[in-house]
């Protein structure tokens, strides 16, 4: 087998940025697949070199070494970046392979730019992959493992990629770990909903951290589980097993359902200073949130008990809501938040606009056959920028009304000092107070109100009366990209929003189907 010049290029971010809050966490938010290809790629005899693109480096230069083969894994917030990074390569005789959230969640789109478009990923298929590395070309070819694969490369094998990531961190640097894949919850919008909870080698869980004792004084693993704890008591026991008492910090996203007293007390004594549990809302998901038939302020208060109960225990908590799903109608919805952000001061609200990410949850078919997903560019499509799915009980303005003034409440004003003394340890009042100071989420989202009313172009490319991008999305896009901008392929600032329905073979209400290629 030929000896291949492979890159392995890990798009944390979209493009340069000097906000503070990215500058401290991008290097934290790397993704352990594109290490683990690296590593797969290493084995199976290739010379790699590994990027982690996290807005700081000149991405330009970090690119010019001659490739043969360049894998990209990307969220589709960078879809736009990855497309150009593939285009300028392609043209100089690089085959390129996309992989991560966006190579899953727009499979047809993505293969116009790239030679491959990968699914679920494991070394045989990178393996099979290489051994030909052909370019595809009008259209690539979208290849897939029949699941997520039973083990990864270890951090041993992973640490020379995790070391030159985090390296690049100021004050925090947090060490990628994961011990499953999948999820056992059935939320309707998420990707990770329809993949099958699977734990993966406790044994390889101990020795990853014992191996990263030897390398830190006092490391902070962040575990990349979608839903951390679901076997509780098997993943405290290999923590127990090897780490002794404030050794490591641990941060994980998890659900409140698994978050009993016992088991925050006992996260806490082995070293867990932060958690991310899911909210969504205050409507539905009740088997989640542990409030079973509970609804509005009733599950407001029994939520904001229970998260305090949480930050008597340890010193972190982000709690996460979708706003603008189908359940929620009026002000109601908002100013509940309001409440819990009253009730529970110390808990960093994040909040996420509804977003249909092509064919990454069954929901997202049923918004297609409504007409309800708009064709926003990838680039806005990080739950922040834009919301793709018309909502189903508000007018934009209305939406938008609320959504910001809900923001400004929870992120400004007597709010922030108020979490600030709330909150207890350096590291989380450092870090709140960062996240604070940098947003500008509110104003963001205030200038798409306003321009709701001032720039017809923009009111009806939201309300679905237009296709063509108003030129406001259009510029922002052009100066994220930069240089970029010029290698961007034809059509790529655009994509079809039904491509999942009509790869059924269906199309949306009002249009004719079209037969799946």
């Amino acid at each position: 087998m030929r000896r291949l010049r492979v890159t392995v290029l890990d798009l944390v971010t979209k493009g340069p940025t000097r906000r503070l809050y990215n500058r401290v966490m991008n290097a934290n938010l790397a993704s352990i697949m594109p290490q683990a290809v690296a590593v797969w790629c290493e084995e199976l005899g290739h010379d790699v070199r590994f990027i982690c693109y996290t807005g700081a480096e000149d991405l330009s230069r970090e690119l010019l070494h001659e490739t043969d083969v360049l894998f990209v894994g990307a969220f589709t917030r960078s879809a736009q970046t990855a497309y150009a990074i593939s285009n300028l390569h392609r043209r100089a005789g690089t085959v390129t392979v996309l992989g991560g959230p966006h190579a899953r969640c727009y499979p047809q789109d993505a293969a116009k730019y790239f030679d491959y478009v990968l699914g679920f990923t494991d070394k045989a298929l990178v393996a099979d992959l290489l051994a030909d590395a052909a370019p595809q070309r009008p259209v690539g070819l979208q290849l897939a493992a029949k699941r997520q694969p039973a083990t990864l490369p270890s951090l041993r094998e992973r640490w020379k990629y995790v070391e030159a990531t985090i390296a690049k961190a100021s004050f925090l640097k947090i060490v990628p770990m994961i011990g499953s894949m999948g999820c056992p919850y059935t939320c309707s919008f998420c990707i990770d909903s329809v993949v099958p909870y699977q734990p993966l080698p406790f044994d390889q869980i101990r020795d990853d951290l014992r191996f990263l004792l030897g390398k830190m004084k006092r490391p902070r693993v962040g575990w990349h589980d979608p839903n951390f704890g679901v076997r509780f008591d098997d993943y405290m026991n290999a923590i127990e097993e090897v780490v002794p008492a404030r050794r490591m910090r641990f941060v994980a996203e998890s659900s409140l359902s698994l978050l009993s007293e016992a088991h925050v007390k006992r996260l806490a004594r082995n070293g867990f200073d932060a958690l991310l549990p899911g909210i969504e809302s205050w409507y539905d998901m009740g088997n989640k949130s542990k409030t079973g038939r509970a609804v509005g302020e009733a599950k407001v208060r029994q939520v904001a008990d229970h998260v305090n109960m949480i930050m008597r225990h340890i010193p972190h908590v982000q709690t996460n809501f979708v706003l603008g799903l189908d359940c929620d109608s009026g002000a109601e919805p908002f100013e509940l938040t309001k409440q819990f952000v009253d009730l529970a001061p110390g808990a960093y609200p994040a909040f996420s606009l509804l977003t249909a990410y092509g064919q990454a949850a069954p929901l997202n078919l049923e918004l297609q056959r409504a007409g309800r997903v708009l064709p926003f560019p990838f680039h806005f499509l990080d739950s922040n920028h834009a919301m793709n799915v018309r909502p189903l009980h508000y007018a934009w303005p209305e939406f938008y009304d609320h959504a910001v003034d809900l923001t400004r409440y929870a992120l400004s004003g007597a709010r922030v000092p108020r979490r600030f003394w709330a909150n207890s340890g350096v590291t989380t009042r450092l870090l709140n107070g960062v996240r604070a100071v940098s947003s500008n989420r509110a104003e963001y989202q205030a200038k798409i109100r306003r321009l709701l009313d001032e720039d017809v172009s923009v009111r009806r490319f939201i309300e679905g009366e237009s296709t063509e991008l108003p030129a406001f999305y259009e510029n922002r896009v052009r100066k994220s990209l930069g240089p970029l901008w010029d290698a961007l392929p034809e059509g790529a600032l655009m994509h079809d929003q039904n491509a999942y329905l009509k790869s059924k073979g269906e199309a949306p209400v009002g249009q004719t189907a079209v037969a799946a290629e």
